[in-house]
């Protein structure tokens, strides 16, 4: 009974693994991770990384908070954002219909409704889970929405 427990939940585990792109999970191999590639790395003035635009791993890909610095609404930064976002998925191998998780900041969240108008069918049929919250002091760059995601490739 015991030993048919733990052969099931090997093989869920592993499953899971498969899932995230890190293959089959065995003892040897549960400490190798895949590698990380960044893309689109920012710096400060001392050229130091402070962040990437996007990072890779196994076969997922994370995109870093896009934002509109530019005058205009919520309606023409949230679609704004969005089409960066799809720009830096496509170069990753990805899509938008991919996309597994969203989060949102807004700059007010008066905008809630709105920036759900814009948002609404950019992922396809089954859009990703999203998480939105309103950010205290604001969107840094004077954005009125922030938005990152994480998809598979």
């Amino acid at each position: 009974m015991k030993t048919e427990r733990r052969s099931t939940l090997k093989k869920l585990f592993a499953s899971a693994a498969t899932l995230v792109g890190l293959g089959t999970v065995s003892a040897r191999a549960a400490n190798v991770a895949p590698e990380k590639e960044v893309f689109n790395v920012v710096k400060d003035d001392q050229d130091v990384p402070l962040f990437s635009g996007s990072t890779k791993f196994g076969n997922l890909v994370f995109i870093a908070g896009k934002g509109a610095h530019f005058d205009g609404d919520i309606t023409a930064h949230t679609k704004h954002v969005l089409d960066e976002l799809e720009k830096e998925l496509v170069k990753a191998g990805s899509s938008m219909e991919k996309v597994l998780k969203c989060s949102v900041f807004l700059h007010d969240l008066n905008d809630y409704k709105a920036m759900n108008e814009a948002y609404k069918g950019r992922f396809g049929s089954k859009p990703p889970v999203r998480t939105t919250v309103a950010v205290y002091g604001g969107v840094p760059g004077d954005s009125l929405v922030e938005i990152d995601c994480i998809a598979y490739i």
